[in-house]
C-alpha cells in the first residue's frame, strides 16, 4: 500500500526514479490540494498531518516529456496510485487521457486512503491438487440468477449466496477461479462500437478491487472468500501482470506511464515491447515492479485468505527478454511466508519469441494444458488416436513428466473463457464474432470444433441428440482424467455464446448465464460424474502406472492397439476396481464404481 494512515499522520510513497517532482493530490469534492513530495532515493514520500483514512487522492509527476526517450511526464495528468487498494469509481476511457497537456482530474477515479484492514486468520489452502476448478466470470455468472436479490446480482457478494454455494457443492467444486476482479479500463476502440470490456483483462492497479463488481471493497471480498471456504471451496484469483490498460504509445496516461514508465519493457530502440498483443508488456526484470507484484499477492492472502492465483500470459513473468525457467519472481514467491503454500497456476504462453512454455514452469506450479483441450477435441472429432487421448487423460507425461512420485502439473480443460463454449464447440465450425466489431477476425481461428451437420442452433432431433451425446462423452473424459481439472461456469448446463469465441466485450445476454433455461439433464450428468470422481477416482495422479488398460472387448492392450486405425476406445481399471470405458463410435464414456480390487 502506498498510503498508510495513522494517528501521527498519513504517509504517502511512490516509486518514480526519473521524475523531477511528484505531488500528492488530496481531494475534497472536486477541490484539489497539492502537497509536494520529497525524493527518497528512487521514491518520493511525504507525511501529511492527520489521519486521512477515507480521503481521496492521486499523484501528479513532473519531468521530461519525450515519449521517444521513454519519458512521459505530464503534470496535467492526475495519475492513479499503482499501489492503491480502493478507488471511488471505475475507470472510464476518454480520449483526453492520452492527450498531452490536458488536465484529467475530472476524468480519473481517485484512490481512497485505507483505514485499518483486518488480517484473516492464517490457514492453508482449501484446494488440493487433483480437485475441480470452476472458472467464473462474476458478473455474467450471477446477473440472471433468479435466487439472488437484484441489488446483489453481478457482484462478488452474490457468490456467497446459499443458492450459488449449493450449486458449487453439487458439482464437488474444490475451488472457484475468479476472472479479473481488480480495477480495469476499456480499450480505446470499444467506446465507438458501443461496447465495454466485460472480462477485465485490462488492469490499471493490481490491488484495487473493481468497484462495479465489488462495491463493498475488501470487506465484501473477504466475507465472500470466508463463506466459500467454510463450504469447503477455495478461491483462486485470475491476475493480469503481463500488461496494463495504458496500451501502446497512443494509449492513456493512467498510472505507470506517467509515474514510472520503466515498469514497461522496451526494445533497444526504446519501443514498447508487445509480447502480450495488448500494446505493452510489464517488465519483470524491474525490481520495483516485481515488488509491487509480490505486495499484491500478499495483500489478497493476508486480508482475504485466497487459496492462490492463476497468472494470465504467465510466460511474461519469466522474460528478461527471453523466458528463464529460473526467473527471480519464482524464487521470490517460493521464499515468501505468505505465498509459499499458495496454489500457483500458469497460463504458460504469450505471443512473443519463444512464448509457448507449457511444461517449463517450476515443479510446484500447475499449468493450463491446452494440449489436453486440443487433443481431446481432436479425438472425439475423429482426428486423434486413442493413444494420444490416453496420454492426455493420464496427465500428459510427454509434457510434464511422470506423475508417479509427485502431483500432476496438468490443469485439464475442455473449454475456458476464451474460445468456444463446450456447447458451441459442438454446434459451430467457424467463429461468429461480428458483434465484437472487428469483422470476425478476432478470437482463435482453429478450435477443433464440429457442428454435427448444422451450423448453429438446430431443431433436428438427431442433431440435438448427437450434440448431447458428445457433450456427455467429453465431460466424462474430463472427469476421468488425472491431475487437476477445470470447468468453465455454465458448461455443465449447455451455455452458448452463439458461436462467439472471444466474448470479452459482450456484457449482455450473449454471456449472461441463462439459469432459467439451462439443460438440467446435462447438469445432473455432470453432478453424477463429479460424485464418482470424488468417491472412486484415485487421488494419486499416476493411474497409467497403477491401472490396467484393456480393449473394449476386454483384452489387454498391446502396443500396436494404441495407434491402430480401427481402434476407437479403451477401458481403464483402477487398482480399486473403478472403471472408465471410452467408446468413440458409441459417443460414450461410461464410469463405474469399484466392484472388486484388481488382483
Amino acid at each position: 500500500m502506498s498510503a498508510i494512515a495513522g494517528p501521527e499522520g498519513t504517509q504517502f510513497r511512490v516509486h518514480s526514479p526519473q521524475a523531477d517532482g511528484v505531488t500528492v493530490c488530496l481531494f475534497t469534492g472536486d477541490a484539489e490540494r497539492h502537497v509536494p513530495m520529497v525524493r527518497d532515493g528512487d521514491d518520493w514520500a511525504v507525511t501529511v498531518p492527520g489521519n486521512l483514512a477515507g480521503e481521496k487522492y492521486g499523484f501528479r509527476a513532473s519531468g521530461i516529456w519525450a515519449p521517444d526517450q521513454k519519458l512521459w511526464f505530464d503534470p496535467a495528468k492526475l495519475l492513479a496510485d499503482p499501489g492503491a487498494v480502493e478507488f471511488d469509481r471505475p475507470f472510464v476511457f476518454d480520449a483526453a487521457l492520452a492527450q498531452h497537456g490536458i488536465d484529467t482530474a475530472a476524468l480519473m477515479p481517485r484512490a481512497i486512503v485505507p483505514g485499518p484492514i483486518a488480517e484473516v486468520p492464517r490457514a492453508p489452502p482449501v484446494f488440493t491438487v487433483g480437485g475441480l476448478i470452476y472458472e467464473i466470470h462474476v458478473r455474467s455468472f450471477t446477473w440472471l440468477h433468479p435466487d439472488i436479490p437484484p441489488e446483489q446480482r453481478g457482484t462478488i457478494a452474490a457468490l456467497a449466496h446459499p443458492a450459488i454455494i449449493a450449486h458449487l457443492q453439487k458439482l464437488r467444486v474444490a475451488a472457484v477461479e475468479l476472472m479479473p476482479v481488480v480495477a480495469w479500463v476499456d480499450e480505446r476502440h470499444l467506446g465507438p462500437l458501443g461496447l465495454t470490456n466485460a472480462w477485465g483483462y485490462n488492469p490499471v492497479a493490481p490491488m484495487a478491487l473493481e468497484p462495479r463488481i465489488c462495491p463493498g471493497g475488501m470487506a465484501e471480498f473477504a466475507a465472500t472468500v470466508a463463506a466459500l471456504r467454510a463450504a469447503g471451496i477455495g478461491v483462486i484469483l485470475d491476475l493480469v501482470f503481463n500488461h496494463s490498460g495504458e496500451s501502446d504509445e497512443l494509449g492513456p496516461l493512467l498510472s505507470f506511464r506517467g509515474i514510472d514508465n520503466q515498469a514497461y519493457a522496451h526494445d533497444a530502440a526504446g519501443t514498447l515491447v508487445n509480447d502480450t498483443g495488448c500494446g505493452n508488456t510489464l517488465d519483470f526484470a524491474n525490481v520495483a515492479f516485481r515488488t509491487l507484484v509480490l505486495d499484491s499477492l500478499r495483500h489478497f492472502v493476508r486480508f482475504a485468505g485466497v487459496d492462490g492465483f492463476r497468472f494470465d500470459l504467465a510466460t511474461i513473468m519469466a522474460r528478461g527478454p527471453e523466458f528463464d525457467p529460473a526467473a527471480p519472481i519464482f524464487a521470490e514467491i517460493a521464499a515468501d511466508r505468505w505465498l509459499a503454500d499458495r496454489v500457483l497456476i500458469a497460463e504458460p504462453w504469450d505471443i512473443g519469441p519463444g512464448g509457448y512454455q507449457l511444461g517449463n514452469f517450476p515443479p510446484h506450479w500447475l499449468e493450463w494444458n491446452d494440449r489436453y483441450r486440443d487433443d481431446v477435441r481432436k479425438f472425439w472429432r475423429g482426428d486423434a488416436t486413442i493413444g494420444l487421448l490416453a496420454t492426455r487423460m493420464a496427465g500428459s507425461a510427454d509434457v510434464f513428466g511422470s506423475c508417479a512420485d509427485r502431483p500432476c502439473k496438468s490443469v485439464a480443460f475442455l473449454a475456458a473463457h476464451d474460445g468456444f463454449t463446450l456447447a458451441d464447440m459442438l454446434a459451430y465450425n467457424e467463429r461468429h464474432n461480428f458483434a465484437n466489431g472487428e469483422d470476425g477476425r478476432d478470437g482463435q481461428g482453429e478450435n477443433y470444433s464440429w457442428n454435427n451437420g448444422v451450423e448453429g442452433p438446430s431443431d433436428d432431433p438427431a442433431v440435438i441428440s448427437r450434440r448431447a451425446a458428445y457433450a456427455r462423452a467429453m465431460l466424462g473424459t474430463l472427469f476421468a482424467s488425472a491431475g487437476t481439472i477445470m470447468l468453465t461456469a455454465g458448461d455443465e448446463f449447455g451455455r452458448s455464446q452463439n458461436g462467439n469465441n472471444n466474448a470479452y466485450a459482450q456484457d449482455n445476454a450473449l454471456t449472461w448465464l441463462d439459469w432459467a433455461n439451462r439443460d438440467t439433464e446435462l447438469e445432473e450428468h455432470v453432478a453424477v460424474l463429479a460424485a464418482w470422481r470424488a468417491a472412486h477416482f484415485p487421488a494419486k495422479a499416476s493411474f497409467p502406472e497403477d491401472g490396467a488398460w484393456q480393449t473394449l472387448d476386454g483384452h489387454a492392450m498391446a502396443p500396436a492397439d494404441w495407434d491402430a486405425p480401427a481402434a476407437h476406445g479403451f477401458v481403464w481399471r483402477a487398482p480399486n476396481g473403478a472403471r472408465v470405458a471410452i467408446d468413440r463410435n458409441a459417443i460414450e464414456v461410461v464410469v463405474s464404481q469399484p466392484k472388486k480390487a484388481l488382483p
